[in-house]
């Protein structure tokens, strides 16, 4: 039997009288790569929020590796790594500071914590860069740090939130490598993003929300089985069609403006 690791219960997480997310049941097994979708403002950043313990929910349960996360934050933090919607990077340290000094937050010993930053600054090339403040990098670059800083301390699950977002396409392979070499090795990713085809791509099982209900779930293939597009074989559909059929859009082009 599959193991899970990523499970909530019934979550919920209101704003006042705003439901973000509406009794959310996900499951996630072991080496998935999921990909979790949803309009904007349709609760994906608030539920990546609540599974990584920055975000108490209203009510419900996360399971995270079996563990209760409100019971056990600490440990479930500890075995987990975090690209969070904004980065969150001290960026008056140089790169190689950075990855130091969060690999020895996560109790790594120097000598490891030294040998993995330099082999993530090689991985992600940034080598030439090691000795820069982060604040003096670009954009690409410091995704390419808050990743290596996310799995510098060899975690189970990986939570990822806009992970390719101003990206460039040389940036953006190196990201997909060590995202494929981290499933390789028995590792489970949690991706939230708005760029389907990479999502398509990359992703072996799919979850749609739309205004806090998760409306789809599973395989690229179960979920083309499930949607029906008017002239389109379903064997062929590709997750843009499923997506937009599932969230109640439309692909037809838009009323056109005045001046247009």
């Amino acid at each position: 039997m599959a193991e899970i690791v990523v499970e909530t219960v019934s979550l919920r997480r209101t704003f006042s009288t705003l439901v973000a997310v509406d009794n959310l049941d996900l499951k996630v097994e072991k080496q998935q790569f999921y990909g979790f979708l949803g309009p904007n403002g349709a609760g994906k950043s608030t539920t990546i929020k609540m599974l990584t313990g920055l975000l108490k929910p209203t009510r419900g349960q996360i399971r995270i590796l079996g563990l209760d996360l409100e019971q056990n934050s600490v440990a479930v933090k500890g075995r987990i790594g975090v690209v969070p919607e904004g980065l969150a990077l001290f960026e008056r340290l140089t790169g190689a500071q950075l990855l130091n000094f969060v690999g020895r937050m996560y109790g790594l010993n120097r000598d490891v914590a030294a040998e993995r930053t330099a082999e993530l600054l090689e991985f992600m090339d940034l080598k030439d860069s090691a000795d820069k403040l982060v604040a003096d990098y670009s954009h690409g670059m410091k995704k390419k740090t808050a990743l290596a800083a996310a799995v510098i301390h060899g975690p189970a699950v990986l939570f990822l939130d806009e992970p390719f977002e101003g990206v460039d396409a040389i940036a953006a392979t190196t990201l997909k490598r060590l995202l494929q070499r981290f499933i390789t090795h028995g590792g489970t990713i949690f991706l939230t993003s708005h760029v389907l085809e990479v999502v398509e791509r990359l992703c072996t099982h799919i979850g749609i929300i739309r205004q806090g209900r998760l409306v789809a779930s599973g395989s690229l293939e179960e979920l083309r089985a499930g949607v029906k597009v008017a002239g389109h074989e379903q064997s062929a559909l590709t997750l843009e069609e499923i997506f937009i059929n599932v969230v109640g859009g439309s692909k037809q082009d838009a009323e056109v403006l005045s001046w247009l």
